[in-house]
């Protein structure tokens, strides 16, 4: 069996904020997209267990808002014990609303950023209680890409359940913002 390792990135190049706040943007215009699309689905589609990397799609959307709000904590200097739990996020409105109040306070604390702070060490000790140390702007796109990761999940689970997804694609975003210039 062949194994490899991933390069390190001490010393890679960092994203950009500007970039990173448009990966943010786009990240809350999909997510816009996919709640609306969730609107459609009776409660009972809702919560239908499936089988994917959470038990429902209503699990699916509250691990999301969970991450968010767990990485925005972390920036902020502390390390939550657990994510919020699917009884605390009980409906589509529930998770919209928390997930609009994260989204506002994510956008707050990404304006205060500068490109120098992207560089500084981030230290946080995860849900298994194990401490990792990162670069704040790697922290950054991995929640990006952990949003995207899941956002595909949701697209899958809303066909199982016979419902057209949206596209969410990052150049669909942009050619929608065209379109409106």
């Amino acid at each position: 069996m062949r194994t490899e390792s991933y390069p390190s990135t001490k010393g890679a190049q960092m994203i950009p904020i500007g970039i990173l706040r448009e990966l943010f943007k786009y990240n809350y215009w999909a997510r816009d997209r996919q709640l609306e699309a969730c609107s459609s689905l009776t409660a009972e589609q809702f919560m239908c267990p499936m089988g994917s990397s959470f038990s429902s799609l209503h699990d699916t959307l509250v691990h999301l808002v969970g991450a968010e709000w767990v990485w925005l904590e972390r920036w902020r200097g502390q390390s939550p014990r657990a994510m919020p739990g699917a009884r605390e996020l009980p409906t589509l409105a529930a998770i919209e609303d928390r997930w609009l109040a994260v989204e506002q306070d994510l956008n707050g604390y990404l304006s205060g950023l500068s490109e120098q702070s992207l560089a500084r060490p981030l230290t946080y000790t995860n849900l298994k209680g194990e401490t990792w140390t990162y670069t704040l702007w790697q922290t950054l796109f991995h929640l990006i890409n952990h949003q995207s990761y899941h956002r595909g999940q949701v697209s899958t689970l809303l066909r199982q359940l016979n419902v057209q997804p949206v596209a969410v694609d990052f150049l669909v975003a942009q050619d929608l913002a065209f379109r409106r210039s």
